[in-house]
């Protein structure tokens, strides 16, 4: 076996997606090994190539979401753009695309078609709210999945209005999710079932969101259970959140009860594993407020290092409250290679996160950055595609490619 090898070597994947849900998940699947051809518009590239951060007028949000692509331009609105589409799926195991439902259709690139050029594909939708639903054709961002879903009504504090997250969550969960699809679809039709036959994974942003909620749907079938907002704590889990210290603050989860006395002990309260409002869980989580009290009045007389070192003496779990730049300076993020330097057009090298999870023997890599819209138009429709070079050039002059 190459030392080399990455699991997902000889995968061919063609990306009709842009933006952050499908450009996520290809990622992924490049980051381990699978040939990742990105098509973008001619003209309206991927918008991601338009947000900030910028350094010399490049983004850095499509550096990061397109490295280890092959990046080509196609107009599948055009009869001889959709051709072309046909010749790459043609070879190809998987094909992504996040358009507003109907669009491909309305192209001629619908699965029926894309798989009579080619009956293995397995074809990934992303989509606001799936195919299928009275709110099928209606468009959809990952701001409104996230309060679909459920999330923003339990995420914040609850004398405060509900909050959305300061990342792409929903888009980047569906992403993971579309993932996992592609990876059952494959093992269905290679190894499980074996049947050799393509097929459809339908992935909305809000439902990956929704099915992180686990036990809620059961607890309002049975109990009429409604969850709301409880900032930094945990409805089973106390003492658990965010505390206070001299220089910042830190995170502290202990709801198993040796874990809670440790706490105890750590603080020099070793009275309160006596104190019946503490002695269990459940009846922690009943008084939080005064069991969080108690700690953040020792913890805010401390510094973050000085709190965590006799909290890790006493074995309690506790962690600091990082930035990226705090990320940069840590020594387990060094030592796991966390953040890695690639290979990169623009500005030669640049410090991205490192291909996630760990593997034994194939890991994953990051070879280059993002690349400019058609870098790779060359080696895919001449020398992949085997495309006449005169046709390449007229294509390339009317805006086809």
């Amino acid at each position: 076996m190459d030392p080399e090898s990455k699991p997902l070597e000889g995968l061919r994947v063609i990306d009709f997606s842009g933006m952050i849900s499908g450009g996520f998940a290809t990622m992924q699947l490049a980051d381990f090994g699978a040939d990742v051809v990105s098509v973008e518009h001619p003209r309206k590239p991927d918008p991601l190539r338009e947000w900030p951060p910028f350094d010399e007028g490049t983004s850095l949000w499509y550096k990061s979401i397109g490295r280890n692509k092959r990046c080509v331009t196609l107009d599948l609105s055009s009869e001889e753009g959709q051709a072309l589409a046909f010749e790459l799926i043609e070879d190809a195991d998987l094909a992504f695309e996040n358009f507003r439902p109907g669009t491909m259709e309305r192209w001629g690139l619908g699965p029926e078609r894309l798989h009579e050029h080619n009956p293995s594909l397995i074809l990934v939708r992303l989509s606001g709210y799936g195919q299928t639903g009275p709110r099928a054709d209606k468009p959809g961002f990952g701001t409104i999945a996230e309060g679909i879903s459920g999330w923003a009504q339990v995420n914040g504090f609850p004398d405060r209005e509900p909050l959305l997250p300061p990342i792409s969550l929903a888009d980047l969960t569906a992403a993971q999710f579309a993932v996992h699809g592609a990876m059952f679809a494959l093992f269905e039709r290679d190894v499980g079932a074996g049947t050799g036959e393509g097929q459809v994974v339908d992935v909305s942003l809000y439902e990956p969101l929704f099915r992180l909620f686990v036990s809620d749907v059961e607890a309002f079938d049975r109990l009429g259970r409604v969850p709301d907002r409880t900032g930094n704590r945990h409805e089973n889990a106390s003492p658990r959140g965010v505390y206070e210290t001299e220089d910042g603050h830190l995170t502290l989860s202990a709801s198993s009860q040796s874990v809670f006395e440790n706490v105890a002990r750590a603080i020099d309260r070793p009275d309160l594993i006596e104190d019946e409002r503490f002695e269990t869980n459940e009846r922690r989580v009943e008084h939080a407020d005064e069991i969080d009290a108690i700690i953040e009045a020792w913890t805010s007389e401390r510094s973050t290092d000085e709190a965590i070192a006799t909290m890790e003496a006493n074995d309690a779990i506790v962690g600091p409250v990082y930035d990226v730049a705090d990320v940069h300076e840590d020594d387990q993020y060094r030592a796991r290679e966390d953040v890695v330097e690639a290979d990169d057009e623009t500005f030669g090298t640049l410090r991205t996160p490192a291909a996630v999870p760990k593997f034994s023997r194939t890991p994953g890599s990051v070879e280059h950055m993002g690349v400019p819209p058609g870098h790779h138009n060359e080696d895919v429709y001449l020398d992949e595609l085997g495309l006449d070079e005169d046709v390449y050039a007229r294509l390339g002059e009317e805006g086809v490619i």
